[in-house]
């Protein structure tokens, strides 16, 4: 067992390079991989396709221990993703559901933005999302047991 809080690590997201970066307990990058965030740059209305930026917590997790390539919808597992899937836009892996802390960003819960692994990583490092953080499956696979229920999540633009 590691001498610290799981609780102590943070998610810090980049819109600028479009990376993300798991830090421990007194801010040092742990990990930092690509990412995809909004198409429509950032923002908080409803139906933008924008991603929300300020403080955040993760307040769910859904996929534990499913296969990388399981397809969510409405956070279930639905099915399995294929190169030949028909579902290029599907959300893979695991799921971080976040919570807006700001006044402004309070909406996001409603909003369903999450980071998320993709199908498509091919675009990652490019803003191609409808508002959520895009990750390689293997990547938040990796990120996942290590950000649980109430993980700091800070989005900058």
């Amino acid at each position: 067992m590691p001498p610290y809080s799981l609780r102590e690590h943070s998610i810090h997201v980049s819109v600028a390079s479009q990376s993300i970066t798991l830090c421990n307990a007194e801010g040092r990058a742990l990990i930092t991989v690509p990412c995809s965030t909004g198409a429509a740059g950032t923002g908080f209305t409803p139906d933008s396709g924008q991603t929300p930026t300020g403080s955040f917590t993760i307040c769910s997790t859904h996929g534990e221990n499913a296969p990388l390539c399981t397809i969510f919808k409405g956070r279930i597992p639905s099915g399995t993703w294929n190169p030949g899937c028909k579902e290029k836009d599907a959300i893979l892996a695991r799921i971080l559901c976040l919570e807006g802390m700001d006044p402004e960003n309070a909406n996001t819960r409603s909003r369903y933005i999450y980071i998320h692994g993709t199908a498509d990583t091919a675009h990652l490092g490019t803003p191609v999302s409808h508002g959520c953080i895009r990750m390689d499956p293997t990547d938040i696979a990796h990120f996942f047991p290590l950000c649980p229920i109430g993980t700091k999540v800070f989005i900058e633009a």
